[in-house]
């Protein structure tokens, strides 16, 4: 498995924090691909993610760690029951490094915008909100 070095954040590139072994992270990524910018795809099925990467995207996203985390999943509930969950912060990364798979929904990178992507359709919106109302030179 590689391991990613930093987050890149760059103007004109999306970085896409995605799995494909879930079709929602599959559906996420043919849109995210489907933009105009250049696109760096993160599958955390074969990239392992850091925890101080984690903490970034948690904190470019304004939640706590363990709010990245499908306490709902099967693997959650199988290895940490499902009532009285009492992790803490580091408990948390170890929980995303260990079952990246675990991970509630993609995450892209926009520049400085971190947009989670908890359906297909909301990479589309966030774009199309970006958009609206700019002239476009060819409806002139």
């Amino acid at each position: 498995m590689k391991t990613m070095d930093s987050i890149a954040k760059e103007k004109n590139q999306i970085t896409l924090f995605f799995s494909s072994e879930n079709s929602l992270g599959k559906q996420v990524q043919a849109y995210v691909e489907s933009a105009d910018k250049k696109v760096l795809g993160v599958d955390i099925s074969k990239t392992k993610v850091t925890g101080t990467q984690w903490s970034e995207i948690a904190e470019g996203l304004g939640v706590d760690i363990s709010d990245l985390i499908d306490k709902e999943h099967p693997d959650f509930k199988n290895e940490y029951g499902d009532s009285d969950i009492n992790l803490d912060w580091n408990d948390w990364l170890k929980v995303l490094e260990k079952s990246p798979h675990v991970l509630k929904y993609p995450v892209a990178i926009d520049g400085d915008d971190y947009i989670p992507l908890k359906t297909a359709a909301s990479f589309k919106e966030h774009f199309t909100a970006d958009s609206a109302g700019i002239e476009k030179p060819y409806n002139t």
